[in-house]
């Protein structure tokens, strides 16, 4: 008879045994940023995260770096008013997501900015790209995208991260970096599923389409190997680092993806709605919150991460770690 109790005798020897444990330096924490002065707006489906304008914003990431995380990732929510059918306000020279990055990187040049590059936060119809006959067009679109992440590159990010799942994405945006003589790397989210975990991230970022959804190009969740090829192109046409998203309900392709591709970092997105689900069972006091996080984020490391984008980043440090 095999005794696996011994390894579980007591806390010292489940310490001493366990193979997966978390990092500060394993988080990466999403900012959601907005024009104006003084602004931290809450976020109803969201408790604990907020709106910033950048003067805020900077403020709350040098509290964050105090904490020992150095990773953030940018995502631009911008008026009604501004946005139109190409999402212009997305690439404009002077656009907000460029103007946040100079300001972190001008207050903490050490931290390391990711920023998101897609439309569907820019445009009138909240679609990723630019539309032909109620669906997005997938080459008339690659351009808008490399510019946006040109703009962000030549504003100082040290990550641009496109996530409109446009095929050959990864390729134009290098290319366009490359005429322009930046190294900014690229972190894709290649393995990005048509998910029902997003809905809290489109009321935070008013993102949400006007018609119809997302699923003529984002992932089938019914599909076994899409995900392995998606990030197999990607790697293909330039990315440095790949990313699935969501992470606990993907956790096979995480793992998958890592034993086939050993050296290429791994992210792994905790999306707004595993974040709100625990929050949400945490409060009716159907779950140990800090007990249920934990588990959930050393899951996601054990499936092979590198890192992960949590929105309880920056709580996990400040309570639990």
């Amino acid at each position: 008879m095999k005794r696996f109790r011994t390894f579980r005798t007591d806390q010292a020897t489940r310490d001493r045994y366990a193979d997966v444990s978390l990092n500060v330096q394993d988080f990466i924490y999403p900012y959601f940023v907005v024009e104006g002065e003084g602004i931290v707006e809450p976020i109803a489906t969201m408790p604990g995260i907020n709106r910033y304008s950048i003067d805020t914003l900077v403020d709350d990431v040098l509290q964050v770096k105090a904490l020992g995380i150095d990773k953030v990732l940018l995502f631009g929510v911008v008026s009604d008013e501004v946005k139109d059918e190409r999402g212009t306000a997305a690439y404009a020279e002077d656009n907000l997501i460029s103007r946040t990055v100079r300001a972190i990187k001008k207050a903490s040049p050490e931290t390391i900015v990711f920023t998101d590059v897609c439309l569907c936060e820019y445009t009138s119809h909240g679609h990723c790209g630019l539309l032909h006959h109620h669906d997005v067009d997938n080459d008339t679109t690659l351009p808008l995208l490399a510019e946006m992440a040109y703009q962000h590159a030549k504003a100082g990010a040290d990550f641009v991260a496109p996530s409109a799942m446009m095929d050959g994405q990864v390729e134009a945006i290098k290319r366009r970096l490359s005429v322009a003589g930046l190294s900014t790397r690229v972190l894709a989210y290649s393995a990005k599923y048509a998910s029902a975990f997003y809905g809290p991230f489109r009321d935070a970022a008013d993102s949400a389409p006007s018609f119809g959804d997302r699923k003529t190009y984002q992932m089938d969740y019914r599909t076994h190997d899409q995900g392995l090829e998606e990030i197999a192109a990607d790697l293909e046409e330039g990315a440095d680092w790949t990313m699935v998203k969501p992470a606990l309900p993907y956790l096979d392709v995480i793992a998958r993806a890592v034993e086939r591709f050993p050296r290429v970092p791994m992210v792994a997105y905790q999306v707004s709605g595993e974040y709100a689900m625990l929050k949400a069972a945490a409060r009716a006091g159907y779950l140990d919150e800090q007990r249920v996080v934990y588990e959930s984020l050393i899951a996601i490391k054990r499936a092979g991460a590198n890192y992960i984008i949590t929105y309880y980043a920056k709580e996990y440090q400040q309570r639990w770690a």
